[in-house]
């Protein structure tokens, strides 16, 4: 049976940060992710989880400047220096929070660009071996251009054909299915080919990215169909609640933890 994981960036927003771990595991999440867990200190979300009994699933290295619209440094030649920087930040997270899962965003760039694409190679293979040397895999993401207009990894086929090119054992896909089904489509088939080199999935309605419950996409078979491939890792709840948080949860009740 699936096992998911409530992203608290999105949901559960009825309460302050901190507090939505113990509303996410009163609602029974064995897991969270978020997408950025700067400010607020490292041992504090460590109590969080160890109080609930909870598994952090996966959070974002620091994108840069957010608030100046940054999504990302690894694609910009002249911030590697930041990008190492923020590679140690998150990796003082990770170990309080015992994370095995980190995303590293690109940025806003052309990919047809030269610069910019020997440069987020270079950033993901850096961090790709300093993670490792942590026991943690490193995650690609391909994010929809609606969504984030001008990203710089905006295609599954370029993030599986540098996995596979980079050749790292700790450098996977992460499968968002409402970016995969916005970009490309075909999601049942995608999932297929792609689970042996996905450390992560996740999911929201399409087109508007809310609960997993209509829409476009029919989710209770890619979750037979999740499960029957095997996947063994979290499924993130990577959306938008119409309303209240636990309002929209009886998609849930199934798959929750008593």
């Amino acid at each position: 049976m699936p096992a998911f994981a409530a992203n608290l960036t999105m949901m559960f927003n009825e309460w302050d940060f901190l507090d939505r771990f113990d509303a996410a595991a009163d609602a029974g999440f064995s897991a969270v992710e978020y997408l950025f867990p700067y400010e607020a200190a490292p041992e504090a979300i460590a109590e969080r989880l160890a109080r609930n009994n909870l598994r952090q699933a996966l959070f974002n290295l620091p994108p840069g400047d957010w608030s100046a619209g940054e999504r990302g440094i690894a694609a910009f030649p002249g911030r590697f220096d930041d990008l190492k920087a923020d590679v140690e930040r998150a990796l003082d997270y990770a170990a309080a929070t015992r994370v095995r899962r980190l995303h590293l965003m690109a940025g806003i760039a052309d990919p047809h660009d030269q610069e910019a694409a020997s440069s987020y190679r270079r950033s993901v293979a850096y961090t790709a071996g300093r993670l490792a040397e942590k026991g943690i895999d490193l995650l690609l993401e391909p994010i929809n251009g609606r969504n984030m207009p001008g990203y710089f990894l905006n295609d599954f086929a370029i993030a599986e054909r540098l996995i596979a090119e980079c050749g790292l054992p700790n450098l996977k896909l992460q499968f968002d299915i409402y970016h995969r089904q916005i970009l490309h489509g075909d999601v049942t088939m995608a999932l297929r080919r792609l689970l042996p080199i996905t450390g992560h999935i996740q999911i929201a309605s399409v087109p508007s990215r809310n609960e997993p419950d209509g829409e476009e996409l029919n989710y209770p078979y890619l979750f037979g169909e999740i499960d029957r491939l095997g996947y063994d890792g979290f499924i993130g709840c990577e959306y938008i609640p119409r309303g209240q948080t636990l309002d929209g949860l009886g998609w849930f009740k199934p798959f929750a933890r008593n």
